[in-house]
């Protein structure tokens, strides 16, 4: 166990996956054997939602029939909605997420009946209700009223639309579908590992995805792209830029959305984001956000290259933000996004968890740890009633 210990486990396989596979080295994501660049490019949310679900791409009449029955799942209960309306509105997004989503097994009698048929059913409604959760309550927690989804828009355009009451162009609705396909998966990062334990235990759909959405909820994980905007925010001005950089390194602090504990690379997520960002800016005439990230970017690569001498890239949660604001978005709701998106790849690994064919047996996770605490010789320490303990 030695050589595991204090690692969060990286770089330790502890499971076979079908889903996603990362080159780090060479700076690929794949989806089920299909390059995200490739899926980027020519796919649709819904395609890659399918392809994850299904393991393969469907055909014309199967893709019709998936975002007809997508679609058709995006309402509320009457009941999630009642209860959204009574929260705190000032809870944050990420908390009603994860105490929301457990809740709608109430309102699901498929939610523990154990099968694989089951569990697609169920994935499907947690991806469309994703979306929806986090529209209704972002109306919900500014006093607006709330707009019910139009089955005949995309579900990124739907999401906007139930955002906003505007129905977006055909341009910002696929930009913001492209936002959804790469962020859909990433292997067994924090949250989807925090899904699969719990799958492992065989508990249902909606437990594992609150799990996920628990460890998502972390700034470690989820909370990066909501500090990049703060960043920028803070920064305000190209001319800032350089000597804000400078003294953040010199405090040995982080520069956000920089780096990956994966890619060695670029991160071709990043590569694609940065190509949104900057259509967006020339479309919308507001080129404050992509001009100041791209600023940012080629200030802390010269810095990290001057002061040790190699290159640094940009990772996913760098050029997001600057996406999303310019599509009007609050920067609260960048985390609960990146759930909006990801509920797809967690749903998948949740049913590989479970039924893949090559655990024929119940794997309940357990790993071991070594104890380092308190040792009162070979039988343990004694105790001691509390009327007799004496302390210096």
């Amino acid at each position: 166990m030695q050589e595991t210990k204090d690692t969060g486990l990286r770089g330790i396989a502890v499971a076979d996956t079908k889903i996603c596979a990362i080159d780090g080295e060479k700076g690929k994501l794949i989806y089920r054997g299909y390059d995200i660049q490739e899926l980027a490019r020519y796919s649709t949310f819904e395609e890659t939602v399918y392809l994850l679900l299904y393991e393969t791409l469907p055909a014309r009449k199967e893709l019709e029939l998936f975002r007809e029955t997508l679609a058709s799942e995006r309402k509320l209960p009457a009941g999630i909605i009642r209860h959204l309306k009574k929260r705190k509105k000032t809870a944050h997004t990420m908390d009603v997420l994860q105490s929301v989503i457990p809740m709608l097994a109430d309102f699901d009698i498929e939610a523990r009946t154990g099968t694989k048929l089951s569990a697609i059913k169920t994935s499907i409604k947690l991806i469309a209700r994703m979306a929806t959760l986090v529209a209704y309550w972002d109306r919900v927690r500014k006093n607006l009223d709330i707009i019910k989804p139009d089955e005949k828009l995309g579900h990124a355009g739907n999401f906007l639309y139930m955002l906003t009451g505007n129905v977006p162009d055909l341009q910002t609705a696929r930009d913001f579908d492209t936002c959804l396909v790469l962020h859909a998966e990433h292997s067994f990062n924090a949250s989807t590992f925090a899904a699969r334990v719990v799958a492992s235990t065989r508990a249902d759909m909606y437990a594992c995805a609150g799990a996920a959405l628990g460890a998502l909820s972390g700034e470690l994980h989820g909370g990066a792209n909501t500090r990049v905007m703060k960043m920028l925010f803070e920064i305000d001005k190209i001319d800032r830029v350089e000597e804000w950089v400078k003294a953040r390194l010199d405090a040995g602090e982080k520069i956000m959305g920089m780096g990956h504990a994966v890619y060695k690379t670029v991160d071709p997520r990043a590569l694609i984001l940065s190509g949104i960002s900057e259509r967006l800016a020339e479309r919308t005439g507001n080129a404050k956000w992509f001009e100041l990230s791209r600023k940012i970017e080629n200030a802390v690569r010269a810095e990290f290259k001057k002061r040790k001498g190699k290159d640094i890239y940009p990772n996913v949660d760098f050029y997001s933000p600057s996406v999303y604001r310019m599509m009007g978005i609050d920067p609260e709701l960048f985390t609960p996004i990146f759930a909006v998106s990801r509920i797809s790849g967690w749903c998948a690994h949740i049913l590989e968890e479970k039924f893949a064919e090559a655990q024929p047996k119940a794997v309940l996770y357990r790993p071991e740890a070594e104890y380092i605490g308190r040792y009162c010789g070979n039988e343990g320490c004694k105790y001691v009633p509390v009327e007799e303990r004496e302390y210096a």
